[in-house]
């Protein structure tokens, strides 16, 4: 179980701009909890809050541990980490006393507040847990740990066509290739689409990189289906034929070494018994890389510098107290003061994981 925060058969998805968004995993275990219970240990269950407008809003809560004052909660928290914003957490412990909704009903064990980009910045946090006064919870502890959840790999083909079959009356075919996966409904369901290539029965294809978790859902095993269409303006598109591959199949073509693929039409294999293929898919070349987020490299200890200048068309000579220039440095120095002149303003700009 897992609570989540903030979560058309066209041609596939462009690799545009990176959002600078990242799902993350939160997992959490605690130790040497308070003991409310006389007779018994401690029931803890955790509470998830993230902030909103100042209040605290719950995403969710894990099981109750029964009798147990070191839980490993198997409940896992879903969120999304905004590289550029502050995500305020605060996880709280309680004992369960009743069979209520209502925390007050429960007694309070303690709680942590951080920001997700220290969790997700320390991969593993350990920390202290405090009372609502800010004392010590006795010597409990929490430990979060957070694993990103999005598979980066992305997957790029180059492919081109041998001998395809003819369908235009007054030319030759205007192919072009569909990439399809099958669904958990077992639908076909249409991920990528090539471009037309003109007036040619051998026509070579612009290689293409998609996500490797929209082509296969990241299964290098999963059956893939690929479709050749000659194009037609009307959009009555005349089918060449098709073949089904996976991600381990298409692998294989690497080194200069290409993997060939008969184009079948079933209609015509059913009628001609002569019948041997609608022309021939060659696979050129199939690499799988992984597509770096930025949580790849925060944790990679990354640090980002930059220089901002803003010019203005105001003169300094008329109006002395307005600065032509504001540059922003980033310095590695702690507490560098900024410093000044009639021209430009250098301030330290400090930039890191712990936002």
């Amino acid at each position: 179980m897992a609570y989540t925060l903030g979560t058309g058969p066209d041609s596939g998805p462009a690799m545009g701009p990176q959002n600078c968004v990242t799902r993350v995993e939160l997992s959490v275990c605690c130790g040497n909890l308070l003991d409310r219970d006389v007779a018994s240990k401690s029931d803890p269950f955790l509470v998830l809050f993230h902030e909103v407008d100042s209040n605290w809003v719950e995403i969710g809560r894990t099981e109750t541990a029964v009798n147990n004052l070191n839980p490993v909660f198997g409940v896992k928290f879903k969120v999304d980490y905004h590289f550029e914003e502050v995500q305020k957490l605060k996880f709280s412990l309680f004992d369960e006393d009743k069979c209520s909704s209502q925390l007050y009903e429960h007694d309070f064990l303690g709680e942590y507040i951080c920001t997700l980009g220290v969790i997700v910045s320390n991969k593993k946090l350990h920390r202290s847990l405090t009372l609502a006064n800010g004392k010590p919870a006795g010597k409990g502890t929490i430990t979060i740990t957070a694993l990103e959840l999005s598979d980066n790999r992305v997957i790029t083909l180059s492919l081109y066509g041998r001998k395809l079959d003819k369908k235009d009356f007054f030319g030759k075919s205007d192919p072009y290739l569909e990439f399809h996966k099958q669904g958990d409904d077992g639908k076909w369901m249409l991920v990528h689409r090539t471009e037309v290539i003109k007036n040619t029965l051998d026509p070579v294809w612009k290689p293409f990189t998609v996500p490797l978790i929209s082509l296969c859902d990241g299964d290098v095993d999963r059956s893939i289906k690929v479709l050749c269409y000659d194009y037609d303006n009307d959009g009555s598109h005349d089918f060449i034929g098709e073949f089904q591959t996976t991600v381990t199949k298409m692998s294989e073509a690497q080194n200069s070494l290409e993997v060939e693929f008969e184009c079948i039409n079933p209609k015509k294999q059913k009628k001609k018994k002569s019948y041997k293929n609608s022309g021939i898919i060659i696979l050129k070349s199939c690499k799988v890389e992984r597509d770096y987020t930025f949580l790849d490299y925060i944790l990679g200890g990354c640090q980002i510098m930059f220089t901002v200048s803003m010019r203005s068309s105001l003169n300094s000579v008329c109006l002395p107290l307005y600065l032509k220039t504001l540059t922003l440095y980033s310095y590695s120095q702690p507490s560098l003061p900024p410093t000044y002149s009639n021209s430009d303003i250098h301030l330290p700009l400090a930039m890191n994981s712990n936002m």
